[in-house]
């Protein structure tokens, strides 16, 4: 008996005639390990997203095809040490492109737990720390090129602390000290102690396009949000530990807005080499402790743009 021919119901015409914007797959978990010279191998266990549009005169995507890019993509990438992960995006795009021929644009997102390791700051105890990296990688055809732009990201998550509550305890407080101390003695309790406030747990994010032919490490971009937030956080901490973090926490206070703000500030000084038209995602998401939500800032823009803001402050100064 021959093989039984399918027939092939996503060439049909739709019933509909609409563009869809993005068809494909979420969700599709792999192993990825990645070998380097002279060092362990990361292992990573990343999740990916792989869509392509799909055109009005179309009914459905081969859906198969898109999981089959992924898994091909990876097995011919990984024996490279020198592998990028929005460069494995960017290659996975290149595939989908390949295998669905009525599509004019792919899309692949990948994001992935990231393991490094820490110092606490006083016991300099090593503890493993969980953290994000994430690569997306956009394709569209150009005639007969495909035209790709890629970016890698992180997120982590840091501590702040309030400075509207804090200042505050910090009058309230120093109503109540002027009633017995002098004033010359109440300045000096004023600047040492360190005033409570209500803390958050703060989820700072940062995507950057990759130009072609640059790199950029996902562990600078974890240092980065590691530094804009008020203090950052280990998994394993000793009472000297926890000290010196809540005393720098509380003496470095931060707004949500404040963190981006930074993040942004840090970019530009590190990255002030790259393009002007390179597409810049920055977003902090404090997890309040005295509210029910969260607050949130957000800022989207080229390195031209940013680099424009910066230079205007520093000219001001």
């Amino acid at each position: 008996m021959g093989l039984v021919c399918f027939p092939d119901t996503q060439d049909k015409i739709p019933i509909l005639p609409i563009h869809l914007t993005r068809v494909g797959v979420s969700g599709v978990k792999k192993l990825l390990k990645i070998e380097r010279e002279g060092k362990r191998p990361i292992i990573l266990l990343p999740t990916f997203d792989a869509f392509v549009d799909l055109p009005s005169k179309q009914r459905g995507i081969h859906m198969s095809r898109n999981p089959e890019a992924i898994s091909e993509v990876l097995e011919e990438m990984v024996e490279n040490t020198a592998l990028e992960l929005e460069s494995l995006c960017a290659e996975i795009v290149n595939s989908l492109l390949k295998k669905h021929k009525y599509a004019k644009r792919a899309e692949v997102s990948m994001k992935s737990d990231f393991m490094f390791m820490k110092k606490s700051p006083i016991t300099e105890n090593r503890s493993q720390e969980m953290t994000k990296i994430m690569a997306d990688a956009i394709g569209y055809r150009d005639g007969d090129e495909v035209v790709i732009r890629k970016m890698i990201g992180a997120e982590l998550v840091g501590m702040t602390v309030c400075p509207c509550a804090q200042e505050s305890v910090k009058e309230t407080s120093k109503q109540e000290l002027a009633e017995f101390l002098d004033k010359e003695t109440l300045e000096k309790v004023l600047n040492t102690v360190s005033f409570a406030s209500h803390n958050q747990r703060g989820r700072g994010m940062i995507m950057i396009e990759v130009p072609h032919h640059q790199t950029i490490r996902g562990e600078d971009l974890i240092t980065i949000i590691e530094e804009s937030m008020s203090a950052s956080i280990s998994e394993l901490l000793k009472r000297p530990d926890e000290n010196a973090i809540v005393i720098k926490a509380h003496q470095n206070p931060m707004f949500v807005e404040d963190c981006v703000r930074n993040m942004v500030h840090k970019i530009v000084k590190d990255y002030s080499y790259l393009p002007d038209d390179t597409m810049v995602t920055v977003r902090q998401i404090n997890e309040e402790s005295i509210h029910r939500h969260n607050a949130f800032a957000e800022k989207v823009a080229t390195m031209g743009e940013l680099k424009y803001e910066i230079e205007g402050i520093e000219n001001q100064e």
